[in-house]
């Protein structure tokens, strides 16, 4: 209850300086301008247009009109459902290509090496090379997302693997263990921590990578979170924008506290990695 009370006191201050910042920024007071003039090492300030600095109130309002419309939930649904898609389909790819780079000397020099380099790859930089390949259609949504998700989701798994004690695959060979047995029943139980990370960090990444998407690609088979944030950009509408990246924003909280934070926690707790 107490961390409730400090959260809540921490963002009612954050909304405050908020509101308080954004009409000193658009109605300085005119004693500003008096020392300015007065003084020459006094700052000179330029005063925000209303239209650039919208208030807590204003985006409260755009969202609540999005609610009784449904724009928010039709975006959200298209978004989702494109995310859900790639996401899981880069983690069926991503952890058997790092448990193989992992198994393999020859593959970790080589497969690894790559997907090293492409996770430190932008996502943005997926999206015209996915509308070359595939054009305005969902296949390149959905390519750009599985690439934002795969190399991570890989590499944690690699990690994983490499850090799993030896001593764990010694005792199950003692008790008759072998080959795929091995890497089914003790590697892949004991470097689930490190692969939820990877999953976790994948997430991340797939919010990303989709967002760019959708911001600079327009489907006609849905528009998504990233579009509705792109045309409140064309139509100078702050306080969308800034009601949109809010949305964008709790829901990547709601997910890291609602199904990341649970299953590191367990697992962490499970293979004795961290203090229960």
């Amino acid at each position: 209850m107490k961390r409730f009370f400090t959260a809540f006191i921490f963002f009612a201050l954050l909304i405050a300086l908020w509101h308080f910042g954004r009409d000193f920024m658009v109605h300085p007071h005119p004693w500003w301008d008096a020392m300015a003039k007065a003084h020459a090492w006094w700052p000179a300030f330029h005063k925000w247009s209303p239209i650039l600095a919208p208030s807590p109130v204003s985006v409260w309002e755009y969202l609540k009109g999005a609610v009784e419309d449904r724009t928010i939930f039709e975006a959200l649904w298209v978004t989702t459902k494109r995310l859900l898609i790639g996401y899981v389909a880069g983690i069926i790819l991503g952890v058997p290509l790092g448990l193989f780079t992992a198994r393999f000397k020859w593959a970790g020099d080589t497969i690894g090496l790559i997907g090293l380099s492409l996770q430190t790859l932008p996502s943005v930089c997926w999206v015209p090379l996915a509308l070359l390949w595939f054009g305005q259609t969902e296949t390149a949504m959905q390519f750009v997302v599985i690439m934002g998700t795969l190399w991570s989701v890989q590499i944690s798994t690699d990690s994983g693997v490499r850090n799993v004690p030896p001593i764990y695959a010694r005792a199950a060979q003692t008790m008759g263990s072998r080959g795929l047995h091995t890497w089914i029943h003790v590697f892949l139980p004991a470097s689930l921590p490190f692969i939820v990370s990877g999953i976790k960090q994948g997430w991340a990444f797939a919010w990303r990578s989709l967002m760019a998407a959708e911001i600079y690609v327009t489907i006609l088979t849905g528009f998504g979170l990233g579009n509705l944030l792109n045309y409140g950009r064309d139509l100078n509408a702050m306080d969308q924008v800034l009601g949109v990246m809010l949305v964008i924003v709790g829901i990547g909280l709601l997910a890291d506290k609602i199904l990341f934070s649970p299953w590191e926690r367990f697992l962490h707790r499970r293979w004795g990695t961290v203090k229960a």
